[in-house]
């Protein structure tokens, strides 16, 4: 009887360890297909990346932001993007030229009243060596140059990202004084859209 019962116990003990050691394959054809599905998930959506892109074209492309960022030599001013009035040019640094720098009328906030100069510490254009020409760019022209390091101070999209995110002077878009309308969108759904742009692998429009 003992010899039976010693049978048994050695039986359950084999089926146990053909189980145990069974099921381990099984976890890891499991775990593999979590980390597949997860590995598919994470894949870069471009589609939603070029829309996200589109939004912030918007926003960039609105008075606040081009006007800043012309085309030519001078700023532009006014909801209707026209020529600055007082014959303002870039200069060699983007502060302006001889008696006509920036900060003659562009003080470090802005002036009290509809329509005065705005202000801000670092009220400027950009440099002439990357002027980041926004005015009569396309959605993929603009966002094609916006990633290129040639054309946007040798920025990483991780440095525009805070730069459109946390510069005071970029900030002033969204709080420019009376009498001048807002982008399109506020400053934290321009951010996320910027983010959901970059995630997707920073697609640009066709």
């Amino acid at each position: 009887m003992e010899t039976a019962k010693t049978d048994k116990v050695s039986k359950k003990l084999e089926v146990a360890r053909h189980f145990a050691f069974g099921a381990v394959p099984i976890v890891m054809i499991a775990g593999l297909f979590v980390m597949s599905r997860s590995t598919r998930a994470a894949k870069p959506d471009a589609a939603a990346s070029q829309a996200a892109f589109q939004q912030v074209y918007r926003v960039l492309t609105s008075p606040r932001c081009q006007n800043c960022h012309p085309a030519g030599d001078a700023p532009l001013q006014g909801d209707d993007s026209h020529v600055h009035l007082q014959n303002v040019k870039r200069g060699t640094d983007g502060h302006g030229v001889s008696a006509m720098r920036c900060d003659t009328c562009h003080q470090v906030k802005n002036l009290p009243g509809a329509h005065m100069p705005p202000g801000n510490s670092k009220w400027a254009l950009p440099a002439p060596e990357h002027k980041m020409v926004f005015v009569g760019r396309s959605a993929s022209e603009l966002c094609k140059q916006i990633k290129d390091p040639k054309q946007n101070g040798r920025r990483s999209l991780e440095q525009i990202f805070h730069h459109i995110a946390d510069d005071d002077l970029v900030g002033w878009g969204w709080d420019p004084g009376e009498g001048r309308a807002l982008p399109p969108l506020s400053r934290a759904d321009t951010v996320a859209q910027l983010k959901i742009w970059m995630e997707g692998g920073a697609a640009c429009p066709e």
